[in-house]
Formats: structure tokens, C-alpha cells, sequence
């Protein structure tokens, strides 16, 4: 007998929210429903039971042998009630037989079966997978009325999400033949068609049109034949977000008072929606008088410079919050306070009158006292060392609190690479009563070490094979301590990188660099040697001779200095390096000259190159993962000792090179909305003699196109500059002048204007992608350089930025212009570029 029956027998006899069902022998005494009457229970029995205890069971009524009931009455309802909550049993009911006073019960039940196993039908495996998350599907359950129902729902919940407002869901149960009372159970489901936005209806609305409005219901889209990248699916709660939004964007026109009188949802076929929005926009209101109260430390017409707003402006609550509270692309009134110390400082606009169209503004202000920063609190490092933390922040104990250093120092804790950056917490903790505050920093630490294992083809020497460890996190410190290595000793900061590549004997690479980012520990100096060694021979069918060897070897190493600066202000940054090259040849042509009549080649000897290189730059942007705002800059000069003002050395002479390099990069960061943002960036490099009278050698060139790569003479410095849509190194020098073949131009320019949409956050894998607008030029002689003469592109692209692997990409470059006497490939359009770490710049 099902529970429905029990209830209206319950409210027909009982008068209670359960029923109970008293059958009875025709030997027993009868019982009168009509005159309730007491009896005494001679003994309870369980019936129908197969898997579960009797005795539990009869304790969970809730009645015992000698207790007094009341037939008809609750007790045996309540009874039945307690034995259906526990959600073991399928049906309950009760029968009964009495011998006087003494009445004898027996509690009929159908236990409910267990799960053993459940599957989807009619849904492909990524959805099924998706909803076994979600079910309240578990094996060994059992399987009630309320599992059943309950998983009806949420499987329809999801396919509503995804705009399927049609789906059907059928569950069937299969007794399972191996598992005694247990079932298996089907969930098919049958989609329907996506239901979509078929029209949207605006009414009520004089001050914008439908077109504009429409616009602002971001997530709730019309299906039209044009509309290809925009999605047309229908969500509930995204409709409510949208609704909101259309409100907030009035509001932001200075239409306070407009409401949404109603809204409709309605059928317009089985797979397509109408929605109908009636509106009541009120009147637009503007600016009066903005009198400012309360404020001692600043004038009203200093705070009113800086809010910004002025009498006749529209009306905006949202943007008047922005302007007083915090302003992320500008100057706000509280920053005036809390820069300063004054956290406690509170700033309220009151409407004191409104009239007409026009509305007075008090600036209420509570400044307040200053706060003095008591306790630093850091969480989250579970594997960075808390001095590697504490050195980077700049609200330091003892002194008044500032909110530009707070996000400073989240900018700072940022770039280290340590942890992920869209999470780094900052709570200042105040302490009105003290005048002091506590600032609590929290952070999420992520993988940042990168290891690579990676093959190629390198072109003449055959096949690469490259084994590479970065460990960007190192300590030196904890070495000696066996149980730091887990697998290594990590937390200090210091960055270790190890790389080699080889190809049998004809070709291989080391290099090695350590930096220590604080030497000493107490000021931001940092400290970094590297070495590197390069052995490459030619195989003996590149040669003439086969007896003959042709071996290049270049052994080198550097050493930098660095440190941060306070003066202009505390963005900038200066380093000193000083590097050394040694390049020995035999039977090796490193490249060729031309003295206007023959060409010459350098194929034995030796060449040092011996360098001083300076850089001063300045860097304020706040991720260095997805920068949103900010910017930076680099001046670097690279310097070899003058040789030639000092001897008459023949130009040919390549034992000790000589060469100054100038070098300048600039890149700013705008966001305009949410993850959207706008980078632009500028290039230029020149390379120069000492003397005007002698020509510019081969080493340190510049070779522009493609993804800036390289693939020619890496030994000779010389720098890869990327130009997408164009092939590597194909935006070559015109050398008129007696220079060197193919060596590369002495000066280059390229600017780039990029904008960049944020997809994924994920500290794992941060995704986004671009559209960029480029142009730049490569020049043989300092005659025909013309910064306006550029080759231009345009393209699409996309970066994933992976902690173990670094930053991977890829673009695709359109060229706008020709170059001088491109054939075959060259001459192609577009073209795909694929980018490992930073070379496009």
C-alpha cells in the first residue's frame, strides 16, 4: 500500500499526518474507531524484514512491549513516521489484533533495494561523466522515492543550464542478479533541442533605443544569422544578472529611479524563447552642489580637483563610489587619506536635496587618526621561506600605513613567481582603539620550477636533443640538511638553471646560471654568474677534404650586479654585467665579408670579445603573468673596450672584437574593462663603432621577422628580433655600403599595439588570448634609416602560461606590405608562428 493511501486513511480515521492500517482476526475483539480507547501492547512483531535487524527496527518506533497506546490515536502514526524517516524502507504498514485491554502488533515492510550500479543513456560520455559529480548517486545507497526524485531534479537543473528547457529524464530500476536486494538503475535522458532566444522585447524605454539597451544583457542574446560569435542560450539566473545590469547601466546615466516594471518569458516554438522587459526609466538627474563637511587636512577645492566631478555632471552613484572610495585607472579621495595614514578616515555622500532634476551632494568626511602598522601575518607559504616573503613587503611595523604600499606589495609578492597571483590576499586588521593596525597577507604557492625534455631538428647538425632544469625557488641554505630534499632543497628564492643540448659530437651546448636575488641578505642586490660552452663541428661530407677537421668552440661566462633604486622613485632598477667570449675556429666559417671586390672569409684563429654592459630600467606593472595595468622600460648600453683608438688594427681583425650597442624597450599596460586590456610596446637598437672611419663588424647584429627565434649564427650575439607574418630573419638589411653578407642590420625599430582578453586564471595554465597590430624595419647603414619606413601586420594569437614549461603560443601574423623581391613562401600573406618562452618583444 503506498504512503498516499496511508494518509488519507490517517485523515479519515486517525486525524494525524500519518495513517496506520489495524487489520484484525475475526477471533479478536473489535475495535470502535469511533470511541478511541487505550490498550496495552502485548507484543510488537516485524514482518517483510530481509536484510535488517527485527530488534533494531522495533526500537526505532519508538514503542515497547507494556506501553500504553491510544487506538485510534498518534502513537501508531507516530510510529510509522519514525520508521519512514530513517529512509530504509520502501512501504510500512501496520495490522493488528487485541484481546481486551491487550492489543498485538505487526509492522508489514518493504525494504528499500541498494544501489549497485547506475549508467546514463542517451548523453555522450563527457556529459555522463560531468553529472556523476553532481548526482546523489552513491553505490551501496539506497535507492528512495527521494534519491530518485532528487536526481531527476539535478540531472534537468544541468541540461537547463545548458539550455536544454525540454530535457526528460527517465530512471528504471533492474534488480541486480549477483547483489541480493539490490537494483541497477538507467537515468536516460533525453535532451530536446537547445532551447534559444528567439526575440527580445524592450518597452517603456524613450532615452535609448532597444539596440543599446539590449547590448547591456550581456549573457542574454537575440539568435540572429549574423550573430556567429555570440551564444543565444537562455539561463535563468544569468537572465536575473542580466536585469540587474540593465538597471545599473540607468543608474550610470544619472537615471536613479529606474525600475524593471516586469518581465516575460514566453513560448515562441519548442526550441526558441521570447522575452519581453517592460522598463520605467524616471527622469535623469545631474549634479549641483557638492559642499564638503568635516575635512581638515585637505580644502574643498583640493578634494574636489581630485573627485573629478563637477556641477551639471550626470548623476552616477556608482561612479561617485568609484571616485571616493577606490579608482583603478585614477587618482580617489580616499587615497589621499589613506596614503597618509588614515585608515579610520570614512568619506559619506549624503543627497541633502533634490530638486527638480538636480541634486546637492554633502561630503560628509571623518578623518579620523592615523593608523601605525603593528603586526605583518603571512599564510599560504607552505613552501617559501617567510624571510623570501617579508623583504618584499613594503608595510613595515612602526610605520603609518599606506595603501600604495599594500599594493605594492602585492605587485611585488607577484612578480616573484612563487605564487599565484589573482589570489594573493591582502586584510589590513584595524584596531581603532590602539590606532594601530594589522596587516594579514595571504598567498597560494604554485609550481614554478620548469624542467624540459624536448627534441628537434637543427637544420645542418640533424637532430637536437635538449635537456633543461630551472629551479626558480632554490636554496643553497638548507643543502647540507638531507631532509630539505624533497626532491630539492627549495624556499630561499635563489634560481638555479641548468641546460644542455647535444647531437653526438658534431654539436653541443652547456650553460649554467645562479642568481641570488638578495646578496647579503639585507638590500635588494642581486648577484648572477653564468657560464656557458659551445662545441660544434661539421660532419666530414660538409667538407672538402675529409682528412680536414672544422671545429667552432665558444667558451664564455658573465657576471651581473643588480639593484633597485629609490631615486627617481622606488620602480627603477640599475644592473652592471660584465661577460667574456671566446670564439676559436678551425676550418670554420663564422661568417663572410666583402671589401667591394672579393669576398673574405674568418674561418680560423681566435676572437675575444670582452663587455661591459649597463642597464637601467623601470618596471611598475602589477602581474607579470597577464598585466593589466602598469608599465616598464629598458636602457642598456653594451660596451667593448675601444681598441682602435689605442692601435692601428686592421678592420679584418677579429682577435679582440669592439662595438657599442644601445638598446631601448618600452611597454605599457592599460585595462580597460575587467580582463580586457591594452599593451603597447616600442623597440629600437643601434650598433656603432667608435670610429666613424671604420666599418661596423659581425658580431652583435640585428635580424628581424618571424617569431624572433633564431636559426643562423647564435654565436656571434647576434639579436633575433620577431615580426609576425613575416619569415624568420627575412626583413633584412640593405648593406650598399662594403659591409658584411647576410651579418644582419645595425639598427632596427618595431612598435606593436596588442589587445589582450583574459580566458583562464588558472594558476596551472593561464590562458589568454590576442590581437595585435605590428609594424618594425631592420637597416644595413645609418643612411638609409627612416623610422617611418616600416613593414607592417595584423594578426590573431593566444598564450598558455604553464609553471612547468613557461609561456607557450601561438600566432598568426597577416603581412600588410611586400618585401623587396619575395618568391615562393616569402611572398605568402599569412602565416602561423609558434612561440616558446619570450622571443616575440
Amino acid at each position: 500500500m503506498t504512503r498516499c493511501i496511508w494518509v488519507l486513511v490517517f485523515l479519515l480515521f486517525a486525524g494525524t499526518a500519518s495513517s496506520q492500517v489495524l487489520g484484525q482476526s475475526p477471533q479478536t475483539s473489535p475495535i470502535d474507531y469511533s470511541q478511541p480507547k487505550q490498550y496495552r501492547i502485548g507484543g510488537i512483531a516485524i514482518s517483510g524484514s530481509k536484510f535488517l535487524e527485527p530488534i533494531a527496527l522495533t526500537s526505532l518506533t519508538g514503542l515497547k512491549e507494556g506501553d500504553m497506546i491510544t487506538v485510534p490515536g498518534e502513537d501508531i502514526s507516530r510510529a510509522i513516521q519514525n520508521l519512514w524517516e530513517q529512509g530504509i524502507l520502501g512501504d510500512v504498514d501496520v495490522s493488528a489484533r487485541t484481546e481486551g485491554d491487550v492489543i498485538y502488533l505487526t509492522f508489514n515492510l518493504t525494504e528499500s533495494p541498494r544501489l549497485s550500479n547506475f549508467r546514463f543513456s542517451g548523453i555522450n560520455k563527457s556529459q555522463a561523466e560531468a553529472l556523476k559529480d553532481k548526482v546523489p548517486l552513491q553505490k551501496g545507497r539506497l535507492v528512495t522515492d527521494a534519491v530518485l526524485s532528487s536526481t531527476r531534479n539535478v540531472v534537468k537543473e544541468y541540461y537547463v543550464d545548458k539550455s536544454y528547457l525540454n530535457a526528460k529524464v527517465n530512471i528504471t530500476q533492474r534488480p541486480d542478479s549477483v547483489l541480493p536486494n539490490s537494483v541497477m538503475l538507467n537515468v536516460h535522458v533525453d535532451k530536446g533541442n537547445k532551447v534559444k532566444v528567439g526575440d527580445i522585447e524592450i518597452e517603456g524605454n524613450e532615452a535609448f533605443a532597444d539596440k543599446k539597451l539590449k547590448r547591456q544583457l550581456k549573457n542574454t542574446k537575440e539568435k540572429k544569422f549574423y550573430k556567429i560569435f555570440s551564444s543565444s542560450k537562455y539561463n535563468r539566473n544569468k537572465f536575473e544578472q542580466d536585469k540587474e545590469a540593465l538597471i545599473t547601466f540607468y543608474n550610470s546615466q544619472g537615471y536613479r529611479d529606474a525600475t524593471i516594471v516586469s518581465d516575460s518569458v514566453y513560448r515562441i516554438s519548442d526550441d526558441r524563447l521570447g522575452i519581453k522587459i517592460t522598463v520605467d526609466e524616471g527622469q535623469r538627474y545631474y549634479y549641483r552642489n557638492i559642499t564638503w563637511t568635516g575635512n581638515y587636512l585637505y580644502d574643498d577645492a583640493y578634494l574636489a580637483r581630485v573627485l573629478g566631478i563637477s556641477k551639471g555632471d550626470v548623476y552616477d552613484q556608482e561612479e561617485l563610489a568609484k571616485r571616493l572610495t577606490y579608482n583603478p585607472v585614477g587618482v580617489d579621495v580616499s587615497a589621499l587619506y589613506q596614503n597618509d595614514g588614515y585608515l579610520f578616515s570614512n568619506i559619506e555622500p549624503v543627497e541633502v536635496r533634490v530638486e527638480g532634476d538636480s541634486i546637492d551632494i554633502e561630503m560628509r568626511v571623518f578623518e579620523g587618526t592615523q593608523a601605525t602598522i603593528n603586526k605583518i601575518l603571512i599564510s599560504g607559504n607552505d613552501k617559501t621561506s617567510d624571510h623570501v616573503i617579508l623583504r618584499e613587503i613594503r608595510t613595515l611595523p612602526g610605520q603609518k600605513y599606506s595603501r600604495d604600499d599594500l599594493i605594492r606589495t602585492r605587485n611585488e609578492l607577484a612578480a616573484l613567481g612563487y605564487f599565484d597571483p589573482e589570489t594573493i590576499g591582502l586584510n589590513p586588521i584595524p584596531n581603532p582603539a590602539e590606532g594601530t593596525v594589522d596587516i594579514a597577507y595571504s598567498v597560494v604557492e604554485r609550481p614554478n620550477d620548469q624542467i624540459s625534455l624536448s627534441g628537434g631538428w637543427g637544420g645542418p647538425i640533424g637532430a637536437v636533443g635538449t635537456v633543461g632544469l630551472t629551479l626558480n625557488n632554490f636554496s643553497t641554505r638548507k643543502m647540507l640538511n638531507l631532509s630539505e630534499w624533497r626532491p630539492i632543497p627549495t624556499g630561499d628564492g635563489q634560481r638555479l638553471s641548468l641546460n644542455i643540448q647535444a647531437n653526438g659530437k658534431y654539436y653541443q651546448s652547456y650553460s649554467f646560471s645562479f642568481t641570488e636575488p638578495w646578496l647579503g641578505g639585507r638590500k635588494a642586490n642581486s648577484l648572477t654568474v653564468s657560464l656557458f660552452k659551445t662545441v660544434y663541428r661539421r660532419a666530414q661530407y660538409q667538407l672538402q677534404d675529409s682528412n680536414d677537421e672544422s671545429l667552432l668552440n665558444v667558451n664564455g661566462g658573465a657576471i651581473s650586479l643588480g639593484r633597485r633604486l629609490n631615486w627617481p622613485d622606488n620602480y627603477f632598477y640599475m644592473n652592471h654585467s660584465l661577460s667574456y667570449s671566446r670564439y676559436s675556429l678551425k676550418n670554420y666559417t663564422l661568417f663572410s665579408t666583402f671589401d667591394g671586390n672579393t669576398a673574405n672569409q674568418f674561418s680560423n684563429g681566435i676572437s675575444n670579445s670582452i663587455s661591459v654592459v649597463n642597464t637601467i630600467g623601470r618596471s611598475s606593472i602589477d602581474n607579470p603573468t597577464f598585466p593589466r595595468r602598469g608599465s616598464s622600460f629598458t636602457l642598456s648600453v653594451n660596451l667593448t673596450p675601444p681598441y682602435s683608438l689605442f692601435s692601428d688594427r686592421d678592420e679584418s681583425d677579429y682577435e679582440f672584437i669592439e662595438f657599442n650597442k644601445w638598446m631601448f624597450d618600452a611597454s605599457y599596460f592599460i585595462n580597460l574593462a575587467g580582463n580586457l586590456v591594452i599593451n603597447t610596446r616600442a623597440h629600437f637598437g643601434f650598433l656603432n663603432t667608435y670610429s666613424s672611419d671604420r666599418q661596423i663588424g659581425p658580431f652583435e647584429r640585428f635580424k628581424l621577422g618571424g617569431a624572433g627565434l633564431g636559426g643562423g649564427n647564435v654565436f656571434v650575439g647576434t639579436e633575433y628580433i620577431g615580426l609576425r607574418g613575416y619569415d624568420d630573419e627575412s626583413v633584412i638589411a640593405n648593406n650598399n655600403d662594403p659591409a658584411l653578407l647576410n651579418a644582419g642590420g645595425i639598427a632596427y625599430n618595431k612598435f606593436v599595439v596588442e589587445a589582450r582578453q583574459l580566458i583562464s586564471p588558472n594558476p596551472a595554465a593561464t590562458i589568454y588570448g590576442l590581437a595585435f597590430i605590428e609594424a618594425g624595419n631592420n637597416f644595413g647603414g645609418y643612411k638609409d634609416y627612416n623610422p617611418f619606413k616600416l613593414y607592417r601586420s595584423v594578426g590573431v594569437g593566444a598564450r598558455i602560461f604553464m609553471s612547468a614549461f613557461g609561456l607557450l603560443g601561438f600566432d598568426y601574423g597577416w603581412r600588410l606590405d611586400t618585401l623587396p623581391g619575395s618568391t615562393g613562401r616569402n611572398a605568402d600573406r599569412g602565416m602561423f608562428h609558434f612561440i616558446i618562452g619570450q622571443q616575440i618583444r
